[in-house]
């Protein structure tokens, strides 16, 4: 390229840990050309206007780890590859992604950089890269560029691709207790932990959630019969079929009434207070056009809330207010519900706003609220009138820490009598810290899925973390949701380690998977006969609720292109180190870079896991300094000086001598009972990982011993079949 511009070659998803990071990450292989001549300290007025496009740059700390740290390098110099990792972060974080991790490196060739940062959804973190690619130029050649609607276009793609936000406060509470997620679809539907240990999330459904629940949870009828049976205070009321058997019921039970439907929801078609029969009669109206039925019932005075119950426990509790205008006698009802209650920026129509703009197309009650204080929708209210336009909903303000001990059982109760896990639990009372029964407030709906915005983003009072206790609720007791998980790399043999690993796990008593370059293996049975090292092939193993333990073989090229399949591992196995053509295209190209590559499998191992290194191997062993946890070297040398010094300090050490496999720790050393397949190398490694991951010296040699009668025939030890 022999022009000044930024050319992006090529943008890789790494959806694993990878190389960089230990999260998913995007990487773009850019071409600054004649750039490379042009840092930053020579473009006039370059800093300036970067600076003040991004303000937020500021934030930065760059390799000085401070405040202003990266506009110091603007400063001083820095070339476009770096600016682009910087400005392609800030983007995202104004686009509300939360990320902080880049990196900008150099490759062999000339102008030619790597840049990596953090990607939470592919496609989001892409266009963040090319509009911060279209930012810099413009910077550079002193053209316009408008930010805001930049930022807009990413921000609206995040809307629509990322996880909501009900969804992903779970998430972000399961990575806390560093319990692994995977997105299932596009939409919010989640795994938490791996295979025979996970659990699924959709929104504020789970899989504990019963579907006979659900059901009875959508007849409100139902649920109120049901709760009443149960000595649940609700409000007395029958399903009617006609307006004069709405008002017949209202006349029975006394005035005032309130007229909802069935199986509504979001307060859709609920009229309250009503105490005219031209009034019930339009309510019913209203009703039967949200829902199946319509119900009549004894209006509860107070103010709605919603409470949320989380395994049986009150966790949150939001109270809603009525919506008022205040008419100034020029604008219309309409009019003053956009100037005084639409303009409010915590209303809107995306998930993220804790309040709900509203309009006659989604609230069609308010034509009736209106008519009973002799106005319609196109009226001028008279300077100082005050209109009621919404007498329920608006459920924004925090109340959690004022819900009195009793109300707190009743609610629990009502959610256990559905038998709903998570249930947002709608009451009406005038004082949420007094009992129901002081006031006579009743519950008036049980809700499954319940929307958790508005107590992580109250409108007023304290934001309540609800993904914590339903995690908790999910995984008790410090469960993480994982199951052992064993990954193996290398140059040498890795396929082969991968299999005798699963199979010896399947002579420990466990279902497991292998994903390889010989297939996908559920225990023994091939269900895909294709290379299956790769990222894709593991994460049908990890989604499997079968497999109570998986083995991948990663080589490193697919570490490269894609990242490892998960976040972090019990065991990983490293054979030998050698530069292949494969790694080329990835400008990998001295051992010390290949070094690298591998590490990544040692740094996810998990702080009470192994590394298992091959200690024959120099460069491989060496990776024993990047393991969180344990380091079991195996090694066909039993004087190897590393090995003598590993056994000496109390390390374990797997040894092949004489031709038979010894277990070693310190003075003590357990021969194994067992015929030896060759390659004497890849048995010690699989060895050395079953012994990790707790399985007895008795089960290994069996193990061992009869894996060639199982499987037949060894694989070739050759480079590619491994």
């Amino acid at each position: 390229m022999s022009k000044r511009d930024i050319d992006i070659l090529e943008i890789r998803a790494l959806r694993g840990p990878n190389i960089w990071t230990y999260r998913p990450a995007l990487e773009a292989l850019i071409d600054i050309g004649e750039l490379e001549d042009a840092p930053s300290n020579t473009l006039p007025g370059f800093y300036e206007r970067l600076s003040s496009w991004l303000p937020g740059l500021v934030e930065h700390r760059c390799s000085y780890g401070e405040r202003g740290g990266f506009l110091r390098r603007l400063e001083e110099g820095t070339w476009p590859g770096h600016i682009l990792e910087h400005v392609t972060i800030e983007l995202l974080n104004l686009a509300g992604q939360k990320v902080g991790f880049g990196k900008a490196r150099s490759t062999s060739k000339r102008g030619v950089y790597k840049v990596v940062v953090r990607s939470r959804q592919d496609e989001v973190t892409r266009a963040g890269l090319l509009a911060a690619r279209d930012l810099v130029m413009a910077a550079i050649d002193n053209k316009p560029y408008d930010v805001t609607a930049a930022v807009a276009r990413v921000e609206e793609l995040a809307d629509s691709l990322c996880l909501g936000p009900s969804t992903n406060c779970i998430v972000e509470a399961a990575t806390e207790r560093r319990i692994p997620s995977i997105r299932l679809t596009s939409g919010n539907l989640v795994q938490l932990g791996y295979g025979a240990r996970q659990r699924r999330v959709w929104t504020a459904e789970t899989d504990r959630t019963s579907a006979i629940a659900e059901s009875i949870a959508s007849d409100k009828d139902l649920t109120k019969n049901l709760l009443a049976s149960c000595g649940v205070p609700v409000p007395e009321g029958e399903i009617v079929a006609s307006p004069e058997e709405a008002w017949e019921a209202a006349e029975s039970i006394g005035l005032p009434v309130v007229v909802k439907p069935s199986d509504a929801n979001h307060g859709r078609g609920v009229a309250l207070n009503l105490t005219e029969k031209a009034d019930i009669e339009a309510a019913f109206a209203l009703a039967e056009k949200e829902g199946s039925e319509v119900i009549v019932e004894r209006f509860v005075r107070g103010d709605e809330h919603r409470l949320l119950v989380v395994g049986g426990k009150v966790v949150a509790a939001a109270r809603g207010e009525a919506a008022w205008v205040t008419g100034d006698g020029k604008q219309d009802v309409l009019a003053l519900i956009e100037s005084q209650l639409n303009s409010d920026p915590r209303r809107g129509e995306a998930e993220e706003f804790p309040l709900s703009k509203i309009t006659l197309q989604e609230f069609p009650g308010i034509v009736l609220i209106l008519q009973r204080q002799g106005l319609k929708p196109e009226d001028v209210p008279a300077d100082g009138q005050r209109v009621l336009i919404q007498p329920n909903g608006n459920m924004a303000f925090d109340v959690t820490d004022k819900v009195h001990p009793d109300v707190a059982a009743v609610v629990s109760l009502a959610a256990r009598i559905v038998g709903l896990d998570i249930a947002g639990v709608d009451l009406v009372a005038e004082d949420i810290s007094r009992p129901l029964a002081e006031q006579r407030g009743a519950i008036v709906e049980v809700n499954a899925g319940p929307g958790l915005l508005m107590h992580l983003q109250p409108a007023h009072g304290t934001p309540r973390q609800v993904g914590v206790p339903i995690v908790d609720h999910l995984f008790p007791d410090g469960d993480n949701g994982r199951i052992p998980l064993v990954g193996v790399t290398g140059a040498e043999h890795t396929t082969r380690v991968s299999r005798l690993v699963a199979w010896l796990l399947h002579v420990g008593g466990m279902q497991a998977g292998v994903a390889c370059r010989e297939g996908l293996f559920l225990d023994r049975r091939k269900v895909e006969s294709a290379d299956s090292a790769n990222w894709q092939a593991g994460q049908r193993l990890l989604i499997n609720r079968n497999v109570q333990a998986a083995v991948f073989e990663t080589p490193p090229e697919s570490i490269l292109a894609e990242g490892l399949p998960y976040d972090r591992c019990n065991v990983g196995v490293v054979t030998t180190l050698q530069l292949g053509d494969a790694l080329v295209p990835f400008d990998v190209l001295t051992t010390d870079q290949l070094a690298g590559v591998l590490r990544t499998q040692v740094d996810v191992v998990l702080e009470d896991g192994a590394a298992v290194l091959n200690a024959d191997d120099e460069a491989v062993a060496s990776l024993a300094e990047y393991c969180d946890g344990e380091v079991i070297f195996y090694s066909q040398h039993p004087e190897n000086p590393r090995v003598l010094e590993h056994r000496e300090s109390g390390g374990r050490v797997v040894l092949g001598r004489d031709g038979a496999i010894v277990l070693c720790r310190k003075d003590q050393e357990t021969p194994l009972a067992a015929r030896v397949p060759q390659p004497m190398g890849a048995t010690l490694a699989a060895v050395a990982a079953a012994w990790a991951l707790g399985l007895t010296p008795e089960a290994i040699g069996s193990g061992v011993d009869n894996f060639e009668s199982a499987f037949g025939q060894p694989a070739s030890t050759k480079r590619r079949a491994r």
